[in-house]
């Protein structure tokens, strides 16, 4: 594994925590008591792109370490 992979399979992994943080925030969002207190922070769009980012990352990792 070369340094390329290994920096994609990192960065990837970060993105892919920071996918289940952002779920984790707006799904607090979506169940909150105070209706009239919402947040400031883009949960769904910082899911989704932190998302599609660990799946490209990861993927293309796993292609180059299995070979592909």
């Amino acid at each position: 594994m070369d340094d390329s992979t290994k920096i994609m399979a990192i960065f990837g992994s970060l993105s892919a925590v920071l996918a289940v943080v952002a779920w984790l925030g707006d799904r607090r969002r979506h169940h909150r008591k105070d209706i009239d207190r919402v947040g400031f922070m883009p949960w769904t769009p910082i899911f989704f792109w932190s998302l599609l980012a660990a799946v490209l990352l990861l993927g293309l990792s796993a292609r180059k370490v299995l070979g592909g």
